[in-house]
C-alpha cells in the first residue's frame, strides 16, 4: 500500500516527513478474508486482549468442524449457550448472530461486492449491524480491503500519534485532525499507520526508564537473599 508515490506525497507534511524517517518502511498489508469473517473477528476482539480474543475465536471456530470459518447459516443454528461457552459475552453473541443474519440476507457483502462499493457506502451499510460502529468499519476498510485513503479520526492512537509527533500538549479533536489530514489524501491510511507507530514508539520510550530500573531492583532482592 505504501507506494513511493504515497510516501513522496506524505513527506510534504513536515511532521509526517519526520515520522516516516524515524519509523522507516511501512509494512501495512491487508489480510485477505471475507467481510463477514473480518467483522466477526472484529467483534470478538472488542475490549479484549489480543491473545485472549484469539483463544475465544479459536474455540468458536472449533464448534464447526470441517469449516475454515463458521458459515453464517450454521451460526444462526447454534444455541446461544454454546457460543457463550466459547467465552463470548452476551452482547458479542448477539452482535455475531446479527452479522450472520445480515450476511445471509446480503447486507454484509462478499469481497467482490465490497470492492464495488465506496468507503462511505460501506460505512453507511455496515454500521446498521449490531455492535459495528464507524471505527470498526474503518479498521475493516484499512486492514481487510486495503483501502488507501481512510483516516480514523476518532481513534485514540492516531490522534495520540499526531500529538506526540507535532509536539502538542493535547490530542487534536477529531474534526481538527480531519482538517489537517485532508492534505494527506489519497493516502490517509498510510498516514494513520505511521501515526499509530509514532504513538507506540512514544509509549515505549516513556516505559524504558521504568524497565531500566528493574534489574537494579532484582539485584537488591538477590543480594538480600
Amino acid at each position: 500500500m505504501a507506494t513511493p508515490a504515497a510516501l513522496r506525497h506524505l513527506r510534504r507534511d513536515p511532521v509526517l516527513k519526520a515520522v516516516i524517517r524515524r519509523i522507516g518502511p511501512c509494512t501495512l498489508e491487508p489480510v485477505v478474508r471475507e467481510p463477514y469473517q473480518a467483522l466477526v473477528s472484529a467483534i470478538t476482539h472488542q475490549q479484549v486482549h489480543g491473545r485472549a480474543a484469539e483463544a475465544i475465536l479459536g474455540r468458536f471456530v472449533a464448534l464447526y468442524p470441517g469449516h475454515d470459518f463458521p458459515p453464517p447459516a450454521l451460526v444462526l443454528q447454534t444455541p446461544v449457550e454454546a457460543m457463550r461457552g466459547c467465552g463470548l459475552s452476551g452482547n458479542k453473541v448477539a452482535a455475531i448472530r446479527d452479522i450472520a443474519e445480515k450476511a445471509v440476507g446480503g447486507l454484509v457483502p462478499s469481497s467482490e461486492a465490497a470492492a464495488r462499493l465506496s468507503d462511505e457506502a460501506l460505512i453507511e451499510r455496515l454500521v446498521a449491524i449490531r455492535g459495528v460502529g464507524r471505527w470498526t468499519v474503518e479498521m475493516f476498510l484499512i486492514f481487510t480491503l486495503g483501502r488507501p485513503d481512510v483516516l480514523p479520526v476518532d481513534d485514540f492512537g492516531v490522534r495520540e500519534g499526531w500529538k506526540v509527533s507535532a509536539g502538542l500538549e493535547a490530542q487534536p479533536k477529531p474534526k481538527e485532525l480531519a482538517e489537517i489530514g485532508a492534505a494527506w489524501a489519497p493516502w490517509r491510511s498510510i498516514a494513520a499507520w505511521y501515526l499509530w507507530r509514532a504513538a507506540d514508539a512514544d509509549k515505549l520510550r516513556r516505559l524504558k526508564p521504568k524497565a531500566a530500573k528493574a534489574p537494579a531492583g532484582r539485584a537488591r532482592r538477590e543480594s538480600a537473599a
